[in-house]
């Protein structure tokens, strides 16, 4: 008694196998006489040959590359085909090594996209005459995708994100111009769009600049404060050093002078001692008290009242040392005549 067929051929069972539940295999039809034409056969129009190059992703001069017109379940699903209207058993030799070389080539472009493991090369030629053969990417991991059921998960997968698609594009026809041929296919433009929270992003930006253009801005005031200060003080001590000068200089051995000084007609020299040995003058900046007897002109005295406020100099005049027994100037009596 021979065995009753399956309901159901085995490979229902394959876990690459699309669906499950309750099947039935169709009834087949009755071979037909004459098939019908296919595209690009007969009185049907091919629409190979009908496409511009715009509507492939890379063409040279004899063969291009064309992509689905939107994206699919698979990362990438590519068509090569030949410029003529020529079939896979009308190539000529030279068509024919190039195929081969092309085929390689577009396998491993495929094939170095994210994501990919396998590509799937085929070719059925039912429904145009015009050469065209299919690549199909198999993404990596999905082992339930391995094998001849690959063009139907195609369709049963989601499609991919249209970004992620146009990139894969691009990189595949870039692959493919190194070795020759022009690039169809560009990159997806950025879309900038600015939002919501670039506005607050941008408030705290102006606000933190503010602030370091406020510190900035009161360091220099500090500095040239400071510098001010400083020069005020620097022309405060010169003058009192020319004060020194003019009012309690020793000039030789004549009768003192209405300033305080000593003068004579020899020549003149500044904090001379009698003996004939200079002196030293000591000028304290922070002292409030300008000793008794230190003649200061009246002008200096006011300038440097009005520049230091609440400081003033104090003169001493630190006498040379002693000659013969005779004392030197005193330093609280700048006005003596000496002897």
């Amino acid at each position: 008694m021979p065995d009753t067929p399956p309901s159901v051929p085995n490979f229902t069972q394959w876990p690459s196998f699309p669906f499950e539940g309750d099947l039935r295999v169709k009834q087949l039809d009755d071979p037909v006489a004459t098939e019908p034409h296919r595209r690009g056969e007969g009185d049907r129009e091919c629409t190979a040959c009908g496409a511009p190059d715009e509507a492939y992703i890379w063409a040279d001069e004899r063969w291009r590359v064309r992509a689905m017109d939107r994206p699919t379940g698979l990362p990438m699903v590519l068509i090569l085909e030949s410029r003529s209207h020529l079939d896979l058993g009308d190539l000529p030799n030279l068509l024919a090594a190039e195929l081969g070389v092309l085929t390689v080539r577009l396998e491993r472009a495929i094939r170095s996209l994210d994501g990919v493991s396998r590509v799937h090369v085929n070719r059925w030629g039912d429904g145009s005459a015009h050469l065209h053969l299919w690549f199909l990417a198999r993404p990596h991991g999905q082992l339930q995708l391995r094998g001849t059921f690959l063009p139907l998960w195609d369709s049963i997968l989601p499609p991919i994100p249209e970004s992620t698609w146009r990139e894969n594009l691009a990189l595949v026809a870039a692959w493919l111009a190194d070795f020759g041929g022009r690039q169809l296919a560009e990159p997806t433009r950025i879309q900038w769009q600015a939002p919501a929270s670039f506005g607050a992003v941008e408030a705290v930006g102006h606000s933190e600049t503010a602030a370091a253009e406020a510190e900035a801005e009161t360091a220099r005031g500090t500095e040239a404060a400071e510098t001010a200060l400083g020069e005020g003080s620097s022309t405060f001590v010169a003058r009192q050093r020319s004060a020194t000068g003019s009012g309690g200089t020793a000039q030789g051995g004549g009768t003192a002078g209405s300033g305080g000084a000593v003068e004579s007609g020899g020549a003149e020299e500044p904090d001379a001692a009698p003996g004939g040995e200079t002196g030293s003058v000591a000028i304290s900046a922070d002292a409030d008290v300008v000793p008794a007897g230190t003649d200061v002109p009246a002008g200096d005295a006011g300038a440097g009242a009005a520049e230091g406020g609440a400081a003033s100099a104090r003169l001493a005049v630190d006498p040379g040392p002693q000659v013969g027994g005779e004392g030197g100037l005193d330093s609280a009596d700048s006005g003596a005549t000496p002897r």
